[in-house]
Parts: structure tokens; C-alpha cells; sequence
């Protein structure tokens, strides 16, 4: 497919970082952006060079219609495009990106029986350093490939079963507020330690990356790293167990879980 119109109905904080990556592939003319904020569209499309339209206008002239809106405005959003969306030529593929709402769901709802790709990326996307889970139903291998190559500035594409991305996406999607109040909290302890806020911060957020990228390409157990640190009788060891003491695993587990019953929760509405 030559020059594929990619569309955005919402340019929020993840439809605009999603735009902004596929801008990275492709030319601003190729980008179409509507958002019921239409400011927000317009300062968006300056930054991209792209073309500001409305929903309607995102819904006919889209190769890839981007859904950026929350899971409870959906339907009406929709409802709005839905005869746009029959009345086209050829079908588009609409990417969704709202927690809870299946592939069947979205169809429904559409009213249109339309490939779907269902994606649920992070804030890093941003920057180009995210994680966006994909699945997908009745997408060409040819479509899936434009899509693939036009997302990649957003940062690694994992693709999964349906059934397991709302349980993936409570650890990828809600993760980052939980590293970012890791981030804080080991700040904090520093600030209280007596070192100056920013330094803190840079340490603390340093010291996550590099051992998120020290997992990640010695692909070790978490454990193992951890027991990497933990010399006999020493700091560490001692630090852990006052994380211990206070539930700091049962807690993350906690929050991956209730992050998860509140997407499905989500679903059912």
C-alpha cells in the first residue's frame, strides 16, 4: 500500500503519541487528526504537519482509523461515524485503543463488520520507548505490515491473544504510574538521606532504567538480580527487608490485579 492514510479520533496524551510515531514513518499529508477539542487537533497538527478533520472526515478518508477516545464514550463517538463507515468503498482498519472494549465489541458498536487491531500502548510511546500490546481480528498479513512499520517509532510492538491483553495491559499500560511513584518514593528517601531533590530524581530514575535494560538483555530472573546486590550483612539486604516488612511485592501484585478486575469492570459497562 502506497502512502496509507492514518486517522486519529482523539488526539489525547496516547492518540497524539501515537500520531507523533507514525509521523516518523510517514509524511505529516498522511496523517489526519480530529479531537472534540479542535485547539488540541490544530496545536497537534502544527507540531506533525498533518491535516486537521473532523470525525467524519477521519472515518471516510482513513486507511487506519485510530479510536482515542475512553472506554464510555465509545458507543456515541461511533454512532456518529457509523454510517460514514458503511458507506465506504472499502473498509478500513480500525485501531482501538480503549481498555475493556473487545474486537467484537468495537464491530458492534461500529455496526461494521471491519478488520480490527486493538492496541494498548504506554506513555513511553512518546518517546519512542514504549510498549504497545496488539491483537488483531480479520487484518491482511499486507495491512498488519503497513501497521507494524508505520508504529514502530512508538517502540516495541508485542503482539498477544486477545484474551490475555487486559491482563497485559494492567502490568504495561497501568505500569508506568507505579515505576513513576517507585521513581518518587526512592527520591524521597534520598531527599530525606540529605541529597538535593533533582540529583534524587536522576538517581532513582537512572537506576531503574538500567536495570530494567540489565533484565531485559541478560534476560536473568528478577530474583537473581536482586540476590546480585544483596551482599552478606550488608546495606541492601537490610533495605529489602524493610520492603519486605511492609508488603512491597504483595502490594504491586495488588495493584496489577485490581488494575485488571477495573479494565474487565470497564468491558462489562
Amino acid at each position: 500500500m502506497n502512502n496509507p492514510i492514518f486517522g486519529f479520533i482523539g488526539c489525547g496524551n496516547m492518540g497524539g503519541a501515537l500520531a507523533a510515531a507514525t509521523r516518523k514513518a510517514l509524511p505529516g499529508e498522511c496523517i489526519l487528526l480530529a479531537n472534540r477539542t479542535p485547539e488540541k487537533a490544530r496545536a497537534l497538527a502544527e507540531k506533525l504537519g498533518a491535516t486537521v478533520v473532523d470525525n467524519a472526515g477521519a472515518a471516510r478518508r482513513s486507511d487506519y482509523l485510530f479510536l482515542g477516545v475512553k472506554p464510555q464514550m465509545m458507543a456515541g463517538m461511533l454512532a456518529g461515524i457509523r454510517e460514514t463507515l458503511a458507506a465506504r468503498e472499502k473498509p478500513c482498519v480500525l485501531v482501538t485503543m480503549a481498555a475493556g472494549l473487545t474486537i467484537e465489541t468495537i464491530r458492534a458498536m461500529a455496526g461494521v463488520d471491519f478488520p480490527v487491531i486493538r492496541v494498548m500502548p504506554n506513555t513511553p510511546a512518546a518517546i519512542g520507548k514504549g510498549l504497545v500490546l496488539c491483537c488483531h481480528a480479520g487484518v491482511a498479513s499486507e495491512q498488519l505490515d503497513v501497521f507494524t512499520r508505520a508504529m514502530a517509532g512508538a517502540g516495541l510492538l508485542a503482539f498477544i491473544e486477545e484474551k490475555q491483553i487486559d491482563a497485559a495491559s494492567a502490568v504495561a499500560g497501568c505500569g508506568p504510574a507505579y515505576a513513576a511513584m517507585l521513581i518518587e518514593a526512592l527520591a524521597d528517601g534520598g531527599v530525606a538521606c540529605g541529597l538535593p531533590r533533582a540529583q534524587a530524581t536522576q538517581f532513582a530514575a537512572q537506576m531503574l532504567l538500567g536495570t530494567a535494560a540489565l533484565a531485559l538483555e541478560t534476560g536473568a530472573h528478577p530474583g537473581a538480580l536482586k540476590d546480585a546486590v544483596c551482599s552478606p550483612g550488608g546495606s541492601t539486604i537490610q533495605g529489602v527487608r524493610a520492603l519486605e516488612a511492609r508488603g512491597f511485592r504483595s502490594a504491586a501484585m495488588e495493584a496489577v490485579i485490581a488494575a485488571y478486575e477495573k479494565t474487565l469492570e470497564l468491558g462489562r459497562k
